[in-house]
């Protein structure tokens, strides 16, 4: 072989020591993380939900959070007067009069990211201190509200997010995105845990306090930039405060009808990251293994080295799927969608190449470009 053919398998190597340190990160993630919930430490919480259309499954997810083993918490909706979730949130109301929840009708603002709108309504309304808030299509269990409260007996504590999976998968397209957030996207989120600490929220459940959210200046400093969920987390960490990954798995209903809608959806957020983390974006090409052991197998095509980086590549990513998925988010039936990991792979690897070309980001039916962090519509509205 020749000097540049050493260097090429040496590179081809690097995706293989990232998930050589995923799966470290994980198991240590999920190892050291098993403790139970402060059962004693239970301060008031508002639970903050800004609502626009009717998620699948929409009562359920909601009635989860009336059936809450927690002595003093409120819910507050934010909708629309004629939004479709209503007579959901009616009968919710009907039907659990022993817990306080308010509905709170429009956000009063204007703001390109009308959900972070009306969270800053929502925030302003909140009885509480400790706020949790969630996604409409989020799913949980009666003790959620303790186990995400608990990190906030610590007061360096500004904010906690929780890992999070699907209820179920009905469709191919369902399988092929679960099994990628389980074996890729946690992965990574594990790996971030392990080498740079929590800097991030997910918008699935973001727990943090009125005291953090006025420190960075409230969701009105942020309802017109993109991200606005992964910004808290890294606005906490900002002014000092921890943020706190919660061991606690919570469930999303899978709503992906199409391979377009995930394949949309996926780059339009990787086109986001690569506007706002340039390098780090780039720097994805190295958690890629599959293309990677292709190259390899390309530039010395031999039985070993066949073996050695596509059978090193499909040991290692079904390894990280068992330990995440199985072992760590107890998930059952993983085996069969196993399968999936190279498509996803495959797919993720086009997706990143596609977010290059990308210049502007589709939100809402509308195209914006992202300066300074600010969303920027392309076409400005025209005049009355």
């Amino acid at each position: 072989m020749t000097v540049l053919s050493y260097i090429v398998l040496a590179i081809a190597a690097i995706p293989g020591i990232y998930y050589l340190l995923a799966l470290y990160s994980s198991a240590r993630f999920w190892s050291q993380q098993r403790t139970p919930p402060d059962s004693d430490y239970t301060p008031p919480i508002s639970c903050l939900k800004p609502i626009r259309g009717l998620d699948p499954e929409a009562y359920e997810n909601y009635a989860s959070f009336c059936r809450q083993d927690y002595p003093e918490y409120e819910i507050l909706f934010c909708v629309d007067a004629d939004d479709p979730a209503l007579p959901v949130l009616e009968k919710l109301i009907h039907d659990f009069p022993e817990r306080r929840i308010r509905l709170l009708f429009g956000s009063g603002r204007t703001a390109i990211n009308d959900k972070i709108a009306r969270l800053v309504r929502l925030v302003n309304e909140a009885a509480h201190e400790l706020l949790v808030i969630t996604d409409g299509d989020v799913r949980v269990r009666p003790d959620y509200l303790r186990s995400v409260a608990a990190p906030f007996r610590d007061p360096k504590v500004g904010a906690a997010t929780c890992p999070y999976v699907s209820t179920k998968e009905t469709t191919l397209v369902q399988e092929l995105q679960s099994i990628g957030m389980i074996s890729d996207f946690w992965a990574g989120i594990f790996v971030a845990w392990q080498l740079d600490g929590v800097k991030f929220t997910f918008g699935q459940t973001i727990v943090t306090t009125r005291k953090n959210v006025a420190a960075f200046g409230g969701y009105e400093a942020i309802e017109n930039r993109p991200a606005d969920d992964l910004r808290v987390g890294r606005l906490t960490a900002e002014m000092g405060y921890k943020v706190k990954l919660v061991p606690y798995v919570i469930q999303t209903v899978a709503d992906f009808a199409t391979l377009s809608d995930l394949f949309y959806k996926r780059v339009r957020w990787l086109t986001v990251m690569r506007l706002m983390r340039p390098w780090g974006h780039f720097g994805l090409i190295f958690t890629l293994g599959l293309p990677w052991a292709l190259v390899a197998i390309a530039t010395h095509p031999s039985m070993g080295v066949a073996v050695g980086y596509l059978g090193g590549y499909a040991l290692l990513r079904v390894a990280m799927t068992w330990l995440i998925g199985a072992w760590g988010m107890k998930q059952t039936g993983l085996w069969k969608t196993m399968p999936l990991i190279p498509a996803w792979d495959a797919m993720a690897f086009v997706m990143w190449l596609i977010s290059f070309g990308r210049k502007t980001i589709r939100w809402r039916g509308v195209e914006y470009f992202i300066r300074e962090g600010i969303l920027v519509p392309v076409a400005p509205k025209a005049g009355p």
